[in-house]
């Protein structure tokens, strides 16, 4: 990152999926003025900067990740002039605004598929990829991430094309000049309209083999592999390269990837400085393989291990939720006995972390996962497809539902509960998607007159790091305490040092006396509720933040 860019290090980014923020016209579906009527609350918070996921015209076969016209409004979101209002206001408060980017495939009822689509003569015929069938069948044994073949027959080519994701989302041919120079002529255009940054999605599968060969991965219940040879391919580097040149680091934009990453060295390959790719990266791990091996100390590690590699030239972006992924206090903490500590908790613990901190809407009331009786009630084709494959697999209907409730990208994207009312005050309408129940008692109404709420923790968070530069710049030791679930922490500059403690169970447990002896003030606990912190033992789910007396403190190896 260079000095000129060194604005993204004091960045608070909230993200909202605008389909679900709030509905202005009451047709259940969130909009651009529903945004722009809610964006007190982002002031309020004390954000300076809104990742808004996609706006564009979609025909929303995945909620807008599907563009068929990607210098246009989605009608059901608004028009270009509610999103030039928004843009406006946005700055006008201070606060950045940085649109999402899809641009490794797009609609299938985008004009340039239309027209790829129609013949092999066609001049936008390489826009996409195309391959004759082998033996009459799809060119390899691929599978799309929603299920079954990654390839689709279009009888007026006699060829198939590719589709990493759904079939309605073909992948864009990268490897074609002409479709380069659209895609750069499409981004100047957005920064030219004032946007600050974007976050690029799926971003590391832009080059592909041109062999296509089978994937030698073991297959998925429906017979069909991911491939073994696609993210992250040198072709894909040189790409993003490509575009950081022509248009990021001259206009002084912020970027972030969503990348499939699963080694640090392979993370550090996309936010290397020296590599001039993006300023950050969000690494993206299916929510089964999340949930199946997170644990504390993985997570300790994990951070410590990006640290070193990055520490010198490089940055990070630090997130527990998104649309991706179930949500937090579900996922890492205790949604019912301890719902209010440990989401409290997982704040704190991600804002004493060094990095760019984001907010996934509703993060900062606390919001749950819900369980949907049905399969038939979840709108996201991911878990459509993983039910089916789970199915395929043996499970019973009821042991894969309930695998899919705990996976299930909807668990994030049910509507915001802004108050007590029946629709949560998301829409006066019928809303999309259920809103979850407990609005009743989780909703923002409530928490903003409330001085100990998991909402007035999010305030006091992002006020200690606006005003803290330790939090902001310090460096980071992990402090030795003898237990993988009990973390201890310290953030240091020069002139300033806290110290964090955080207890990742639901057991008491003891802060080293040794410890305690460098701490000072306390700042910040996730047990205010009660009075704050009472140590030395710290209670479930507890995390207490000190100013230090001294920098000194073990690092963790």
């Amino acid at each position: 990152m260079t000095a000129e860019k060194d604005w993204i290090k004091d960045l608070i980014i909230y993200q909202i999926y605008p389909r679900s923020f709030c509905d202005s016209n009451g047709d259940g579906i969130g909009d651009l003025p529903g945004i722009l009527e809610k964006l007190e609350h982002l002031e309020e918070l004390g954000v300076n900067a809104l990742w808004l996921s996609p706006v564009y015209r979609s025909p929303n076969d995945d909620n807008g990740y599907d563009i068929s016209g990607y210098q246009e409004i989605m009608e059901e979101f608004g028009t270009m002039e509610d999103w030039n209002h928004l843009r406006d206001a946005c700055h006008q408060k201070g606060i950045r605004l940085i649109m999402d980017l899809v641009v490794n495939h797009s609609s299938d009822e985008h004009p340039w598929f239309e027209e790829s689509r129609s013949s092999k003569g066609n001049p936008k015929s390489e826009y996409y990829i195309w391959r004759d069938p082998v033996n009459g069948k799809a060119p390899n044994n691929w599978a799309s991430v929603f299920g079954g073949s990654a390839w689709e027959y279009v009888p007026q080519r006699d060829q198939y094309y590719f589709h990493y994701f759904s079939k309605k989302q073909p992948d864009l041919n990268w490897a074609s000049p002409q479709l380069r120079e659209e895609i750069f002529s499409m981004i100047e255009w957005w920064v030219d309209k004032g946007v600050d940054g974007f976050r690029i999605d799926a971003i590391s599968y832009l080059d592909k083999p041109q062999d296509f060969p089978d994937s030698s991965l073991p297959p998925l219940p429906d017979g069909y592999a991911f491939p073994d040879c696609l993210a992250g391919r040198p072709g894909t580097h040189a790409y993003i390269q490509e575009m950081n040149r022509r248009i990021y680091a001259p206009c002084n934009v912020l970027t972030v990837g969503e990348v499939s990453a699963p080694t640090t060295d392979e993370l550090s390959n996309y936010v290397n400085t020296n590599r001039e790719e993006f300023d950050m990266a969000i690494p993206f791990v299916p929510p089964m393989v999340e949930i199946d091996t997170w644990s504390p100390e993985k997570l300790k590690n994990d951070i410590w291990e990006s640290y070193q590699a990055l520490k010198e030239s490089g940055w990070w972006a630090r997130f527990f939720s998104n649309h991706d992924k179930p949500r937090q206090v579900s996922l890492y903490g205790d949604d019912s006995q301890y719902w209010e500590v440990s989401a409290k908790f997982l704040a704190m613990f991600l804002h004493s972390l060094p990095g760019t901190p984001f907010i996934y809407q509703g993060e900062e009331i606390g919001m749950t996962n819900l369980k949907l009786s049905s399969i038939k009630d979840y709108n996201d084709p991911d878990t459509q497809n993983r039910y089916r494959q789970l199915i395929l697999s043996g499970l019973s209907p009821e042991a894969a539902l309930a695998r899919a409730q705990l996976e299930s990208r909807d668990n994030a994207r049910t509507p915001m509960q802004w108050d007590s009312s029946a629709n949560g005050g998301f829409t006066t309408g019928q809303p999309w998607l259920k809103v979850n129940p407990n609005t009743v008692k989780i909703n923002v109404a409530a928490q903003r007159q409330d001085p100990h709420s998991v909402y007035q923790c999010y305030r006091k968070l992002i006020a200690l790091r606006k005003g803290c530069s330790a939090l902001s710049r310090g460096a980071l030791s992990f402090l030795e305490t003898g237990k993988a679930t009990l973390i201890a922490l310290s953030r240091s500059t020069e002139t300033e040092t806290l110290l964090a403690f955080h207890n990742f169970s639901q057991e008491h447990q003891e802060i080293p006396t040794a410890l305690l002896e460098h701490a000072g003030e306390i700042l910040l606990s996730s047990y205010d509720r009660v009075g704050g912190y009472c140590g030395p033992t710290l209670r479930p789910y507890e995390s207490v933040i000190f100013r230090g007396k001294d920098g000194t403190g073990t690092q963790h190896n």
